[in-house]
């Protein structure tokens, strides 16, 4: 799978881990950035993130932050985005099951390196169940 992967300095360290783990499982992996732990504004690498999985470069993106808050609201300023916040595997789970989220965004502040891990795998594996949801899905654009 091509995934797309990025955030800002709080996300750097498990940012790092993650593009290697998920290159090492097969997948074709793009960072976005940050490159480092200095400060940095998000936007700057979710806003290229987010065009290239509205553009249908990668399948699925990974955000990551302090809270998650500030990546998935400007992630979801993209028409084609559905970015979701997990901080539980049953939440990654979900968001993909019935809003056919395309970005994933982690809050790193909050939940450790394992769990980070563990989301992201449930994520990458749980498909959209459509159905009743596509009528919602289909109804979050404007």
């Amino acid at each position: 799978m091509k995934v797309a992967i990025g955030g800002d300095h709080a996300g750097f360290e498990y940012k790092k881990q993650l593009v290697e783990f998920l290159e090492k499982v097969g997948h074709e992996v793009k960072d976005f950035g940050s490159d480092s732990e200095a400060s940095v504004d998000y936007p700057d690498h979710v806003h290229p993130l987010a065009e290239a999985v509205e553009k249908g470069e990668f399948e699925l993106g990974i955000l990551i932050c302090g809270s998650a808050n500030g990546v998935a609201m400007t992630a979801n300023k993209h028409q084609g985005i559905r970015a979701g916040i997990a901080w539980e595997d049953e939440l990654a789970a979900l968001t993909r099951q019935h809003n056919n989220a395309n970005v994933l965004c982690i809050p790193a502040r909050f939940i450790d390196y394992d769990k980070t891990l563990s989301i992201i795998k449930t994520f990458l594996a749980t498909e959209f169940e459509g159905g009743r949801h596509e009528r919602r899905v289909d109804k979050i654009g404007c």
